[in-house]
C-alpha cells in the first residue's frame, strides 16, 4: 500500500483507539491532530500524502483518541492515553508533532513523559483556555450540546482559513456544513470540555526537550499571541505565518517542510 500505510486498532482501559501508520523511516514520529468530527480511521492514505514528506525518515503514528471517553476527562487524561499507546507499540522515544488540541496533548505529554518525547513541534496551539478559546470553543459546545454540527463545521473553515481560502470555496459552503458529524456526540462534547479547562503555563518550563513552535498570525481560534507565549516561556524558536490562521498547517506550502527541517536538525 502508498507509503506503507497501515490502519490498527489497539486495547486501551476497556475500549480502543485508532490509529494510522505510514512510511519507511526508522525513527518514530508520533502525530497527534487537533479536535475534529471524524478522526482517522479511514483516513490513512490521506494522512500518508499529506505527511509524504516525512515517510522516508520516518514511521509515522498519527493517533486517535479513544472510542469511549470518560465525563471529566482532561486534557492531561488524554497524553496519559497516548503515551499507553506508544507503550502497546514499543515506542520508548520517539518526535513528537501536536496540531490544535494535539498540542496540548503534546505538552502534557512532554511534560509528564520527557522520556518519550525526543523533539516536540507545536503547531497552532496553545498552553492554556484564554479568552479566544473560550469563546470559540466555548460555543461549539454550546452547538454539539444542540447537535448543531452545520455551526462546527461552518466555523471550523471560515475562522480557521484565510479569507482568500474562504472566499474561494464559499459556494461549496452550504454543503460542507452538512457533509460531517460525529458518531458519538457525547464524545465530541468530552474531547471539546478538555480543552476549556487545559492550563500548562505553570508547568510548561519543564519542556527540556528541543521545540519548534509554528502559528498564524490571524488565528481567530487560538491566537497567534499564544504561539508567542508558548516560545518566549519555553525559549524556543517560533514562526508565525503573517497571513495565515489556524489553519496554517494546511494552507502553508512550506509547514511540513519547516517541522522536518527542525526534526532533521541535530540535538
Amino acid at each position: 500500500m502508498l507509503y506503507h500505510t497501515k490502519e490498527g486498532r489497539l486495547p486501551l482501559d476497556g475500549t480502543h483507539m485508532d490509529y494510522v501508520a505510514f512510511g519507511t523511516g526508522k525513527k518514530a514520529l508520533l502525530l497527534i491532530p487537533g479536535l475534529n468530527l471524524r478522526g482517522v480511521k479511514g483516513a490513512g492514505l490521506s494522512l500518508a500524502w499529506m505527511y509524504r514528506a516525512f515517510t522516508k525518515e520516518y514511521r509515522v503514528y498519527a493517533f486517535d483518541r479513544k472510542d469511549q471517553i470518560e465525563a471529566g476527562c482532561t486534557i492531561w487524561d488524554l497524553a496519559e492515553d497516548l503515551a499507553a499507546a506508544a507503550k502497546c507499540l514499543n515506542i520508548a522515544s520517539a518526535d513528537v508533532i501536536g496540531i490544535s488540541q494535539g498540542g496540548m496533548i503534546a505538552q502534557a505529554l512532554a511534560i509528564r513523559h520527557p522520556q518519550l518525547v525526543h523533539k516536540l513541534i507545536l503547531g497552532v496551539t496553545a498552553a492554556h483556555a484564554n479568552e479566544t478559546i473560550q469563546r470559540v470553543v466555548g460555543g461549539w459546545l454550546q452547538a454539539a450540546e444542540k447537535g448543531d454540527w452545520p455551526t462546527i463545521n461552518r466555523e471550523s473553515i471560515t475562522l480557521g482559513y484565510s479569507e482568500a481560502y474562504v472566499r474561494r470555496y464559499r459556494l461549496l459552503l452550504p454543503l460542507l456544513e452538512r457533509m460531517v458529524k460525529p458518531a458519538d456526540s457525547q464524545r465530541f462534547i468530552r474531547l471539546t470540555q478538555s480543552i476549556l479547562t487545559f492550563d500548562a503555563r505553570a508547568e510548561l518550563h519543564q519542556i527540556m526537550c528541543p521545540v519548534l513552535v509554528l502559528g498564524g498570525h490571524k488565528d481567530q481560534i487560538v491566537t497567534g499571541e499564544a504561539s508567542l507565549a508558548m516560545a518566549q516561556t519555553l525559549g524556543c524558536e517560533v514562526f508565525l505565518y503573517d497571513q495565515l490562521g489556524h489553519a496554517a498547517y494546511d494552507e502553508a506550502k512550506d509547514f511540513n517542510q519547516r517541522m522536518l527541517a527542525f526534526l532533521c536538525q541535530r540535538g
